[in-house]
């Protein structure tokens, strides 16, 4: 008789699974790592990943999607509960630079996926649909400076946050308040600000 399964039971270990993963992947960078050294990780089998998500990329694959949709889902939220559109600006940049370490971890983890994914129509199609979620994402903001160039202010938004999380990870000692200002000044001239009190 099959063993009955507890939905879950099995998305809480599976979302215990990518996060184990995402650290991993962090720590030791997507190219150096192993099923087994996730397994260790996670403290469980190889086989336990190999059942949940066939394989290295498919594991790395549902990593990127669970924390671009974590930080999706609460920037959305936080761009809708802000009354203003500077509050909705800075609720934005909040978002994408969300402390020191989250910061960090989140863009080492990203950047890592885009080189494995040159490489891997697999991860690419990941990397393909983080771009049009990410899209729908920016234009909420665009959307302040009007319909006409929204999409076009988008790009330019994801833009500036990709350029400045690569010079965070880069940064040695980087100083989250500056990023978020530099974040906030970009965002003001994209979308032809300053919003006050932003």
């Amino acid at each position: 008789m099959a063993r009955k399964v507890n939905p879950i039971q099995e998305r809480s270990r599976r979302a215990a699974l990518e996060k184990a993963a995402y650290l991993a992947i962090y720590e030791r960078g997507y190219a150096g790592v192993t099923l087994a050294d996730i397994a260790a990780h996670a403290g469980v089998s190889r086989g336990t990943l190999v059942y949940h998500f066939g394989s290295r990329a498919g594991l790395l694959a549902a990593v990127v999607r669970r924390f671009t949709r974590t930080i999706g889902v609460a920037t959305r939220r936080a761009l809708r509960q802000a009354e203003s559109p500077d509050a909705k600006l800075a609720a934005f940049v909040d978002n994408q630079f969300f402390g020191v370490d989250n910061t960090r971890r989140f863009y080492t983890v990203s950047l890592d996926f885009l080189a494995a994914a040159t490489r891997d129509p697999e991860l690419m199609a990941v990397q393909r649909d983080f771009v049009r979620e990410t899209l729908e994402l920016d234009m909420e903001l665009a959307r302040l400076a009007g319909e006409h160039g929204a999409e076009r202010r988008a790009r330019q938004l994801r833009a500036l946050v990709e350029g400045l999380s690569v010079r965070f990870v880069a940064d040695p000692a980087p100083d989250l308040e500056l990023y978020r200002a530099d974040c906030v000044a970009g965002v003001q001239a994209i979308l032809g600000g300053p919003f006050k009190g932003a």
